[in-house]
């Protein structure tokens, strides 16, 4: 069980809904690509392994739920005015759409987790001060830069050509995250190699220098007992770095070299092998997966992809051993997952689970009835014995308790998912969330 779900469960459903039905702490590492607000909309091609995923990405208050702004308002003031920064009516409700999400994705992440957001140019901006708000800017860890140069550049008249992504790499607890080095093997001829600065020294290793920059003498000293130090004819200072190893008779040697926070080295989606390839419009490379999840978690660690789409997280996190967990709104991605998955293992992948109802927690201990005596009288002194819809006073008997977010949105009996109304309005709100005049909420946004 990863938490309170089983490992390797697909669900089709509005991500919010389900994330609300997760443990807490219950998962290591996240990886999201979720819409970019693009003002477009998208569908895989006919004939494709992904045909007939959709997807809009066109943002309006239309979109909005209007409990998610109460809340944000009112329980994380910094991250409102965070949102307020997005300036248009679109910014703004997108930003919505995705701070309610990401507070979810805190709350369900372990101490030693990490969460890595894909986005673009067009919010990249807009999200790390979203990100900021939430996880702390202490814990901002890289702002990755997925380069992919001019095999995939989208030429673009009167201006630059667009050729990189941005991943906004966060961990939980800064310094307590799980993070494991990669390096890159680069291959030179020993041509190669003496162009570059290469040289052997005489125990025949091959090196290179660089100067002694900002070590003290301790550290100096201790790099002299590890054979670092390289004295030039003047008397200079500087430090050897020795390459990994030479072979094939002495004629190739590699250099490992630590991956940066700028990736140049994985193909786009237009360049990767055509088997990989789905239809999905904006699927992503196995690499680029591999290489995340090899980072921020080992193997038997939950990995979580709440936009999963075309499912490349939980394809990698499979090859490489993690439990998994995916959700996306189309059915689709139950279907590619275990069709990517089936291919990649050269049989039929029957450990699947495919599921549209929603979670229930269970790491909140005993629950009372909600509407119980004790948490009703417990929202009449917090709501001051006001409806908290109208605003009228009333008696105590007088009041119903009622959900804020309905259970069938992953609401939970909490006593913080619960008001009190009176008979008039809890007869008008019914089964569905609360509901906010369109010009209160228009103007605490700033909308025209």
């Amino acid at each position: 069980m990863v938490g309170n779900i089983k490992n390797k469960t697909i669900f089709t459903q509005d991500n919010l809904h389900v994330m609300r039905g997760l443990n807490s702490a219950s998962v290591d590492l996240i990886y999201l690509d979720p819409p970019f607000n693009s003002k477009a909309n998208y569908a895989a091609p006919i004939g494709s392994k992904a045909a007939g995923a959709t997807f809009k990405d066109m943002w309006s208050l239309d979109d909005l739920d209007e409990d998610w702004i109460e809340k944000i308002e009112k329980e994380h003031p910094r991250l409102w005015h965070a949102i307020l920064v997005g300036y248009t009516n679109s910014n703004k409700s997108y930003l919505i759409y995705m701070a309610i999400r990401l507070l979810e994705m805190k709350r369900i992440l372990k101490n030693t987790g990490s969460i890595y957001l894909h986005c673009d140019p067009t919010m990249s901006h807009y999200l790390k001060i979203l990100m900021d708000a939430i996880f702390g800017n202490n814990n901002f860890r890289n702002e990755i830069v997925w380069y992919y140069g001019g095999r995939g550049a989208k030429a673009i008249s009167r201006q630059f050509s667009r050729n990189k992504d941005v991943i906004l790499y966060y961990a939980m607890k800064n310094g307590n995250h799980r993070f494991n080095k990669q390096s890159i093997p680069h291959k030179y001829t020993l041509e190669e190699a003496r162009k570059k600065g290469f040289r052997k020294d005489e125990k025949g290793r091959w090196f290179k220098t660089s100067p002694r920059g900002d070590y003290t003498d301790k550290s100096i000293e201790r790099l002299r007992k590890e054979d670092r130090v390289y004295k030039t004819k003047t008397g200079t200072i500087r430090i050897k770095y020795f390459l990994e190893r030479d072979y094939l008779n002495n004629q190739v040697v590699i250099e490992n070299k630590l991956v940066g926070d700028v990736w140049f080295d994985i193909p786009d989606a237009m360049h990767m092998p055509k088997k990989e390839k789905t239809g999905y419009p904006t699927q992503k490379p196995l690499p680029l997966l591999r290489r995340i999840i090899k980072a921020s978690s080992n193997p038997g660690d939950v990995v979580f992809d709440p936009f999963c789409g075309c499912a490349t997280t939980c394809v990698a996190a499979e090859e490489l051993g993690r439990q998994w967990i995916g959700i996306d709104i189309s059915p689709k991605a139950a279907e590619l997952v275990k069709t990517r998955i089936t291919e990649f293992q050269n049989r039929v992948f029957e450990d699947l689970i495919h599921l549209t109802d929603l979670p229930h927690r269970t790491d909140l201990g005993p629950i009372p009835p909600y509407n119980s005596p004790e948490n009703k009288e417990k929202l009449y002194g917090k709501q001051e014995g006001f409806c908290k819809f109208c605003k009228q006073h009333f008696l105590l008997r007088n009041l119903t308790v009622d959900h804020i977010i309905a259970k069938s949105k992953g609401g939970t009996d909490l006593i913080e998912n619960l008001q009190l109304l009176c008979g008039a309005c809890n007869s008008t709100k019914g089964d569905r969330d609360n509901k906010r005049m369109n010009e209160r909420i228009r103007k605490s946004l700033g909308f025209e």
